[in-house]
């Protein structure tokens, strides 16, 4: 949500990849692409972000949190990124997404956003459930 120099942000996605290489993923067994590649995540987003009310949004804690960090001046950006996240696990009809603690609020409203959906246009989204992660 915070602007990046274009040659860093190059050099992240190139960093992210090794790192995911090196962890052991197989890109014979798995697909590998660059998520802001696929127009459908931002549309999406939109679609479902036209169908989030704005106080659910400013009450979730990381709101808070950043915004202050950010001397109250949080941007549209940040205040809508748990709708991409929402986009992001919706889009590919995940069922089941692995989270941390801190992220279990993000996949609620993904949940409630998906039942929304449902509800008013048919049954098209599954409910993801959350796996947490153990540290």
């Amino acid at each position: 949500t915070m602007p990046k120099e274009p040659a860093v942000l190059r050099q992240n996605i190139l960093d992210t990849t090794a790192a995911i290489l090196a962890c052991g993923i197989d890109p014979k067994k798995c697909f590998l692409f660059r998520q802001s590649l696929v127009p459908e995540h931002a549309e999406l987003a939109w679609i479902l972000g036209c169908l989030t009310n704005v106080p659910r949004l400013l009450r979730l804690p990381q709101w808070k949190m950043k915004r202050a960090s950010q001397n109250n001046e949080g941007t549209v950006g940040l205040l809508t990124y748990p709708v991409l996240q929402t986009a992001d696990i919706l889009l590919y009809k995940s069922t089941h997404v692995p989270v941390g603690e801190d992220q279990v609020l993000h996949l609620e409203l993904a949940q409630d956003i998906a039942q929304h959906f449902n509800k008013k246009y048919g049954e098209f989204f599954p409910v993801p459930k959350a796996i947490l992660s153990e540290l």
